[in-house]
């Protein structure tokens, strides 16, 4: 009995140690001595206890199969056990005998399953990191949950939020049992972000040659407390972190410390709210450049390409700048421009350190030229709207064409400018044939919003409606308005404009215009055809409201225009000459609002021509960041006084007749250019600079100018009843509309300056919208005698531009006067102003 006893202890400590236990399916007893194991030939496995699992693949996973020999008790069940438990699927592994035949024995892997995720719930987090999170973790219904799942999900979630700033974020995940559903769990994610911390000191080590300050200075995002250490550090964000290090990398190898590298960093606590930086730097030796030599050039000598590549012996190694003047340099020509603009597709060059001796590198540029590519095909894709001819007829890469980058980045220019698709989603992709020497080019387009409405309204008390109804076509198509199942939805695609606008005051003042373009007339040749009328009325009532059944007198006004434009080769295809001619009639009666021409009919018979360079442009049309837009326009009537044998002299001769055939020279020039003062970054600070000068005189001192075509300034530059005359309305910010120059008339000479200084805030194509800091200049003289360039109104502020594509530039500016106006008192020119505009530039 003794020894029966200590048999039995025995088997139970081995089962408890190997997880097994004898359990009989028959009544015939089952003898397992642990202390002597036996071996077996499996018979047969099964498994239980599972309700997801299958039961073949974890009889699978333990790498047991019938027929194999076991030992037991031995490794190979324990080796089963563990492979169970590493796949992380079940909580507790249990092996019974389930029966022994002879040398067979049957084994039964008793398995209780680990929960599965019923649903997650966050807590103390805000609705969008909600919704950011879930995108990154793969916490799906039905998933074990485990420790691995447990922990990797937070790890997640506190890199989330340290790419954030925050740092000490605390994530706490507590898994709890769902009640409705058996073997399933709800995790309950609570996360407390903690704050943001912010840099105290960034602190340099083991710079001996260059200067901290200066080093600290490359770093954009990671900054230390500034201004005296009053104002607190920019905020830790691990990417922004991460890009830093790199600039200070760059900083030292254009420094010509090629080997610099960064040997560690560090964050250490500065207090709970901010940490300090250690960064630790290893400079190496300062290099220069000493013999650049050239092998494989045949098209240009070695003296042409140093010119271009323009390092000398001696300037400090500099693998950027290198590059740079190789590749692609944003300032001026580089050595792959000159042979890429050349047709030279297969051009490469591969600059080789061949002898590093102290201090000084050798360098030789390998090139290949190769032969120069010829345009095969040329396609384009993604225009849902805009049909292919108008596009094709807009590239500067056609078929049989030699191959140039300069071409391909024209072509890129004009498909912006054209306003039909979004510029930063304009691709291009050359795609070369070494074998034929030829390159097939595709542009991927992204149709975007081109036409725009105008709409406002209001009622003006007695004078009645006030508003304005403005449509613009700017992608129409004349020839598809009787093929209605083309419209979408209007008849489009042939890059016409077509515009119409209705403007009411009341009864006071009505004008009614429309116009055609046509961008090429006939098809073959960028040749520009406009036609534009207009009807206008402008009633004068007396006092009081009785008066408003008649009107006291009235000015109406009709025109009509016609313009033909061709743009130019020379001295490039960037200029364009427009001439235009055009009819005004105008019939007054009792129109008090000129006092020298109150009763009759003028006719104003005019030939304008024009010369322009546009070369502005950026990927967004609302916000041009490099070129310039010119133009010069010489407006002339024919010199009636020359040949009518009227005496204008005669102070008797009725305005009626002075006036019948209005005489007149006038110029205008216009410059905007635009510069970007940041280059190579997403958001880029460019300056607009403006000059405008306009002049009108007679052809004879005796005729002297008349009350048509003056020039107005101050204000928004909105037009006003002055536009029946023909005036040009010239804005100047800060001061009131028309407040600059001779009162009531007009103006015969201006000229304006204006810097602008913009920074884009969204440059989506649906939305954009840009801020600016100005100051603008400008001035509006009676006479030529009186004109002086450099006696001018300044004045300063800031304002907003907004573009949306069904309505145009929105603009608001608020200025403020810095010169005081005749008649005006400084108190007066104190007042701010609030300048409003929609549809247009400020001129």
């Amino acid at each position: 009995m003794k020894f029966f006893g200590i048999l039995f202890l025995v088997v139970i400590f081995f089962s408890f140690s190997y997880n097994i236990k004898a359990q009989p399916l028959s009544s015939a007893p089952i003898t397992i001595s642990y202390a002597n194991p036996q071996e077996y030939i499996l018979g047969g496995i099964t498994v239980s206890g599972i309700e997801f699992l299958d039961s073949d693949a974890l009889i699978a996973i333990t790498g047991l199969k019938e027929g194999d020999k076991v030992i037991i008790p031995g490794d190979q069940i324990s080796n089963a056990i563990k492979k169970l438990w590493e796949q992380g699927l079940v909580g507790d592994v249990q092996v019974n005998v389930a029966g022994v035949e002879g040398n067979k024995i049957f084994l039964d892997f008793v398995l209780k399953e680990r929960p599965r995720l019923s649903r997650y719930v966050f807590k103390g987090i805000r609705k969008p990191d909600e919704d950011d999170l879930k995108e990154k973790m793969d916490l799906v219904k039905g998933r074990v949950v485990n420790d691995a799942l447990v922990k990797n999900t937070q790890k997640k979630i506190r890199k989330f939020y340290m790419d954030k700033g925050y740092f000490n974020t605390v994530v706490n995940i507590v898994p709890e049992r769902d009640s409705l559903t058996s073997n399933m769990v709800i995790l309950r994610i609570n996360v407390d972000r903690k704050e943001k911390i912010k840099v105290n000191e960034v602190i340099i080590i083991g710079n001996d040659q260059l200067d901290a300050k200066k080093i600290k200075a490359k770093l954009k995002k990671v900054k230390g407390r500034k201004i005296l250490k009053i104002l607190p550090g920019n905020k830790l964000i691990k990417k922004e972190y991460e890009e830093d290090k790199t600039n200070i990398i760059s900083y030292y190898n254009s420094q010509g410390f090629r080997d610099a590298v960064i040997l560690n960093d560090s964050i250490g606590a500065h207090n709970d709210k901010s940490v300090n930086v250690y960064i630790t730097v290893s400079e190496g030796r300062k290099y220069y450049f000493r013999n650049i030599t050239w092998t494989g050039n045949y098209i240009y000598d070695d003296k042409a390409l140093n010119k271009i590549l323009n390092i000398k012996k001696g300037d400090i190694y500099n693998q950027e700048m290198l590059s740079r003047r190789l590749s692609y340099n944003p300032s001026g020509i580089d050595v792959s421009s000159l042979y890429l603009d050349d047709g030279y597709l297969f051009f490469s060059v591969d600059p080789v350190e061949v002898l590093v001796e102290g201090d000084s590198i050798d360098i030789e540029m390998r090139m290949h030229e190769g032969t120069q590519a010829t345009i095969d095909k040329v396609t384009v894709s993604g225009n849902t709207k805009t049909h292919d001819h108008v596009i094709m007829r807009a590239l500067h890469t056609m078929p049989g064409q030699k191959f140039s980058r300069s071409d391909l980045i024209r072509t890129q220019q004009t498909l912006a400018q054209m306003g039909y698709f979004n510029g930063e989603e304009i691709g291009i992709n050359p795609v070369p044939n070494p074998a034929t020497g030829t390159v097939d080019i595709g542009y991927t387009l992204v149709e975007k919003p081109s036409d725009q409405i105008q709409l406002s309204g209001g009622w003006g008390g007695y004078y009645g409606f006030v508003g304005t109804v403005g449509l613009v076509f700017n992608n129409f198509s004349i020839r598809n308005i009787s093929k209605p199942k083309t419209w979408s939805p209007l008849p489009s695609g042939d890059g016409q404009r077509f515009s119409v606008n209705v403007q009411a005051n009341g009864k006071s003042y009505q004008t009614m215009s429309t116009s055609f373009s046509e961008p090429w007339l006939g098809g073959k040749k960028p040749h520009s055809f406009t036609i534009s009328v207009n009807h206008s009325i402008n009633s004068l009532y007396g006092n009081g409201l009785t008066s408003l059944a008649a009107p006291t007198g009235f000015l109406h006004l009709s025109s009509i225009t016609l313009m033909l434009g061709k743009q130019l080769k020379k001295p490039d295809d960037y200029f364009t000459l427009v001439h235009s001619l055009s009819y005004t009639h105008y019939n007054l009666h009792n129109y008090n609002f000129l006092n020298s021409f109150n009763q009759g009919q003028a006719n104003n018979f005019y030939l304008t021509n024009t010369i322009s360079r546009h070369s502005a442009w950026g990927k967004n049309n609302a916000f041009p960041t490099q070129g310039a837009n010119l133009s010069f326009s010489v407006l002339l009537t024919p010199p009636y006084s020359l040949f009518d044998h009227i005496n204008y002299q005669n102070p008797e001769l009725p305005a009626s007749t002075r006036y019948r055939w209005v005489e007149y020279n006038k110029y205008m020039f216009d410059n905007s250019w635009f510069t970007t003062l940041v280059p190579g970054k997403v958001r880029n600070l460019v300056l607009n600079v403006r000059a405008n000068f306009g002049f009108i005189s007679s052809y004879r001192r005796s005729t002297g100018v008349g009350p048509f075509e003056r020039f107005v300034m101050g204000g928004s530059g909105l037009s006003g009843f002055n536009y029946l005359l023909g005036y040009d309305i010239i804005g100047l910010r800060g001061y009131n509309n028309n407040s600059i120059g001779p009162p009531g008339s007009g103006g015969v000479a201006y000229d304006k300056f204006v810097f602008e200084l913009r920074y884009p805030v969204s440059m989506s194509q649906a939305f954009s919208i840009f801020m600016l800091a100005f100051l603008d200049a400008g001035n509006d003289w009676g006479s030529l005698s009186q004109f002086n360039p450099f006696s001018v109104y300044r004045s300063a502020g800031m304002g907003a531009r907004i573009f949306m594509p069904a309505f145009g530039l929105v603009g608001i500016d608020y200025g403020f006067p810095l010169d005081v106006l005749p008649g005006y008192t400084p108190a007066m020119m104190r007042q701010h102003r609030l300048t409003f505009t929609i549809g247009q530039q400020i001129r």
